[in-house]
């Protein structure tokens, strides 16, 4: 069992032909509201790939807490211990261009008031294969999820974003590591992606960089080094590609495969991901993806 520690918002998506400059006002195409977050796209993402998954984390009492719910139930998705605050879900407002890049604001709402795993929770974590984490709950509630995993044994997979500094006792929990490229140089100061997997290797066992179009690198502390290419394709839409690796990776290594192959795995959904619009539906099932590898 794959366990997601993280949020759950609504995507509120505007279509434009490129995104607003500061004070400019530019016409869109189109406008949708999409279950998403980065907790939850990571849960849909992996129930998708095959993984038996649970999420944890909070909607609000509105609209929007019933939908991304159902959402998540209806992808497989276990959402017993999912909590119900009072007040809003959290949102975020996405501009995507029409050469499928994009621009996030995220409104924490019932992702705010989450501080830490419960009882029931930390003994879920216990019992699971892995532990996912990202960034969009408080930094005090990620911390405590990833060593309660830790203290337990069970491996802790953290995408550091949005970005911002690492706490000693978080990082220190942490099995691997999983920044895209500009995450990497922040976190290490490293420009270049190699010499950015070599720094963060002093502070995590394992560490993916994934490199969009480029692909991933993938380091461990024993000296393995991976580059695995990205399989072409032509974007749409890369709102939740970074969610998708991770979903489809985990999902990969829980079952127990090579590193290679747990990352052409993780490649390929990504890849798949990109060709449609949205986050949670962009996501593909798992004989898509075993299509895709052949």
């Amino acid at each position: 069992m794959i366990t997601v520690f993280g949020s759950a918002n609504m995507d509120l998506v505007a279509y434009t032909a490129r995104a607003p400059r500061l004070g400019e006002t530019v016409t869109g195409r189109d406008f949708r509201t999409v279950p998403g977050g980065k907790g939850a796209n990571q849960a849909v993402a992996a129930a998708r790939a095959g993984g038996r998954v649970t999420f944890l984390g909070a909607v609000g009492a509105d609209a929007f807490g019933a939908e991304l719910r159902d959402t998540l139930a209806g992808a497989g998705v276990d959402v017993t211990l999912l909590r119900r605050a009072p007040g809003a879900s959290g949102i975020a407002h996405i501009v995507v261009d029409d050469q499928g890049g994009n621009s996030i604001i995220v409104v924490p709402g019932a992702n705010g008031t989450v501080t830490g795993p419960t009882a029931a929770e930390r003994d879920l974590i216990a019992a699971s294969q892995a532990l996912l984490l990202q960034l969009e709950l408080p930094m005090p509630a990620v911390t405590a999820a990833a060593r309660a995993a830790r203290e337990a044994g069970v491996p802790v997979v953290l995408t550091p974003a949005p970005a911002q500094p690492l706490p000693d006792d978080l990082i220190d929990a942490v099995t691997l590591l999983l920044p895209n490229e500009h995450e990497a140089a922040g976190i290490t100061g490293a420009a270049d992606p190699g010499a950015a997997l070599d720094k963060l290797l002093e502070r995590v066992e394992e560490a993916v960089i994934t490199l969009g179009s480029e692909g991933a690198l993938y380091g461990s502390r024993p000296g393995e080094r991976l580059h695995v290419p990205a399989v072409p394709v032509q974007a749409v839409d890369t709102t939740a590609a970074g969610d998708t690796f991770a979903g489809a990776l985990a999902v990969a290594r829980a079952e127990g495969r090579p590193m290679p192959d747990a990352l052409r795995f993780a490649a390929a959904a990504a890849a798949l991901s990109v060709r449609r619009e949205g986050a949670s539906t962009s996501m593909p099932l798992r004989a898509e993806i075993d299509a895709a590898l052949g």
